[in-house]
C-alpha cells in the first residue's frame, strides 16, 4: 500500500472498533499549529541568538520547517527534504557546489552499491539462507526480537560503520518480512522488526572504537585535554556493557511498544533455513560478499574507502556468467526516492554546521547552564541531556561530536569537571539519533520504499520512550560506572 492509500485508509474512525492509525488532525488545524511552532522557533532564534550570521539563522529556520513539515503536517518527506536544500541554497545558507557535492556524496554511492548487493542477495536466495539461520529457533515474536537484537549488536564488532551494518542487515530484515507475511499479515510485528534494526544498529555502534566517525573526534579531543586515551580493547571495555545495555533496553520498549500481551508470546512459523549445498552462482555470491564484508573491515589498513568497496562489490555480484544477476535488474530494486531524500538531507546538515547555526545554538544552550555552584550529578545530567538531543539540530554524528564536544566539554571542564570523562559520554550518547528520518542514515534505509514500515510518528512515539531510559543509564554510567573503570 502507498503512503497516499495508507492515510485514506485513515481517515475513518469506527465505533468500538480499534483503528489502524488514530483519527488524523484537521488540516487547518495542522496547518496552524505548524504555523504557530515555527514563529516561536522564528521568534527563539532572532532574539535569543542576535550575534548568529543570518546565513546561519536562516539555516535553523529551514531545518525547523522541515521538521514541522515531516510531523506536524505529515507530508512526504522527500519533496520537503528537496525543498529545504534549494531553500538554503536560495537563502545563502549553503553554495551551489556544495548543493551539487551533497547528490555527489561518498555515502550516496555507499547507499547505491548496498542496494544491489542486497538485491542480488535477495535474489540469489543467499539472504534467505542467512536470515532464517540466525532467528530458527525463535518460536516468538518477543524472542525473535530479542535474538535478532543480540546477532546485531554482534555485527559492531565486524563492520566499521553503521552504514555498512546497516547494507549488511538489510536483505536479513527484507527476506524475515516476506517469511513472516506467509502465515497471513502482521503489520505490528514487521514494524517492530522496522524500528528495530536501525535502533540496535545505532545504540550498538558505540561498542567499537572504529564504530563511529565520531569515537575519533572523541579521542583526538581527549588527547588534546590529556585525558587518558583507551585503545581498541579499552574503548571496548569501557563502552562494550553501555552499548549492549542500550540495545537490549530499545529491544524491550519495541516489544512493550508494537505488541500486545497476546501478541508477544503467540507462536509464530518460520521456515527452516535450507541445508543443501550452494550452487555455483552463490558460492561466487557468498564469495563477493564475504570479500566485500572484509575490505570494509579492514578499510584502516588498507585505505579504500566504503562506497568503492561497495561500488566494486556490486559489480562483481552483477557480473552475469559469475553471479547470474545483471547490473540492470539490481538497479530496479535501488530506492532512487531514498537516495534523493537521503542527498537533499545531507545538504541540509552540511549548511547547518559550515554556517555555524549547529554551533551557535550549542554555546547558547551551554551559556544558558549555570555552571557554578552546580552539584555534580546534575551538571553531568545536563551533559547527557545535551548528548541525546544533538541529533535533533545536526544530523552526521561525527559533525555532532566536531560541534558538541568542544562546545560542552570546555566549558563544563573549565568548571571542574573531568575532560575525558565528559568527552567520551558526549561520543556514546551521540549513538541516539532515531528521532527523525533524517537523523541517521540507517533510519531512513529501514523505513522502505515509501516508508512503509514506520514514519516520523512512529519513530517520534519510539524516541520519546526511549530517551528516559538513555539518559538515566547514561548518567548512571558517568557517575557510577566508568569511574570504577578507570575513566577518572
Amino acid at each position: 500500500m502507498s503512503r497516499t492509500a495508507s492515510k485514506r485508509a485513515g481517515t475513518k474512525c469506527w465505533a468500538g472498533v480499534e483503528a489502524q492509525r488514530p483519527c488524523p488532525m484537521p488540516s487547518f488545524v495542522r496547518w496552524l499549529a505548524a504555523s504557530a511552532l515555527w514563529a516561536a522557533a522564528a521568534a527563539g532564534v532572532f532574539w535569543g541568538l542576535p550575534s548568529v550570521p543570518p546565513a546561519a539563522r536562516w539555516a535553523l529556520l529551514v531545518f525547523a520547517a522541515a521538521i514541522l513539515a515531516w510531523t506536524v503536517l505529515d507530508l512526504d518527506e522527500t519533496p520537503v527534504a528537496l525543498a529545504g536544500a534549494l531553500a538554503l541554497l536560495a537563502a545563502g545558507a549553503t553554495s551551489v557546489q556544495s548543493f551539487y557535492a551533497g547528490l555527489g556524496d561518498d555515502f550516496i554511492w555507499l547507499l547505491i552499491g548496498a542496494f544491489i548487493l542486497a538485491a542480488v542477495l535477495q535474489a540469489s536466495g543467499v539472504a534467505q539462507r542467512w536470515a532464517l539461520a540466525v532467528v530458527a529457533g525463535a518460536a516468538t515474536p518477543a524472542a525473535l526480537l530479542r535474538r535478532l537484537t543480540w546477532f546485531i549488536t554482534a555485527t559492531a564488532l565486524v563492520l566499521p560503520s553503521t552504514s555498512g551494518r546497516a547494507a549488511l542487515l538489510l536483505p536479513v530484515f527484507v527476506v524475515l518480512v516476506q517469511a513472516l507475511s506467509t502465515s497471513g499479515p502482521q503489520p505490528r510485528l514487521v514494524q517492530a522488526l522496522a524500528l528495530l534494526f536501525p535502533s540496535v544498529i545505532l545504540l550498538s555502534a558505540c561498542i567499537s572504537l572504529l564504530g563511529a566517525g565520531a569515537h575519533l573526534v572523541a579521542l583526538d579531543f581527549m588527547q588534546r585535554l590529556g585525558a587518558p586515551v583507551p585503545g581498541f580493547l579499552g574503548w571496548l571495555w569501557l563502552a562494550g556493557p553501555f552499548g549492549l545495555l542500550s540495545s537490549l533496553l530499545a529491544c524491550e520498549l519495541i516489544i512493550a511498544l508494537k505488541l500486545r500481551r497476546e501478541e508477544r508470546s503467540q507462536p509464530i512459523s518460520l521456515p527452516s533455513p535450507e541445508t543443501g549445498p550452494l550452487s555455483s552462482a552463490q558460492r561466487a555470491i557468498v564469495a563477493v560478499t564475504g570479500a566485500t564484508l572484509l575490505a570494509w573491515a579492514t578499510a584502516g589498513w588498507h585505505g579504500v574507502p566504503a562506497p568503492m568497496v561497495a561500488l566494486c562489490g556490486a559489480l562483481l555480484a552483477t557480473v552475469k556468467p559469475l553471479t547470474g544477476c545483471d547490473l540492470k535488474a539490481a538497479l530496479k530494486k535501488v530506492e532512487w526516492n531514498l537516495v534523493l531524500f537521503m542527498a537533499a538531507t545531507l545538504i541540509m546538515g552540511e549548511a547547518l554546521v559550515e554556517s555555524g547555526a549547529a554551533q551557535a545554538l550549542a554555546q547558547a544552550l551551554v551559556a544558558a547552564v549555570p555552571l557554578a555552584g552546580l552539584h555534580p550529578v546534575a551538571g553531568v545530567g545536563i551533559a547527557a541531556a545535551l548528548a541525546l538531543l544533538a541529533h535533533l539540530v545536526v544530523t552526521s554524528r561525527t559533525a555532532r561530536a566536531t560541534v558538541l564536544i568542544p562546545a560542552v566539554a570546555l566549558p563544563f571542564a573549565a568548571a571542574g569537571y573531568s575532560p575525558g570523562l565528559l568527552v567520551f559520554m558526549l561520543a556514546v550518547g551521540s549513538g541516539f539519533c532515531q528521532t527523525l528520518m533524517v537523523s541517521a542514515k540507517p533510519v531512513a534505509m529501514f523505513a522502505g520504499e515509501d516508508r512503509q514500515h514506520y514514519g516520523p510518528r512512529e519513530l517520534a512515539r519510539l524516541s520519546l520512550a526511549l530517551m528516559p531510559g538513555l539518559w538515566l543509564l547514561l548518567v548512571l554510567f558517568a557517575v557510577v560506572v566508568w569511574p570504577r573503570q578507570g575513566l577518572a
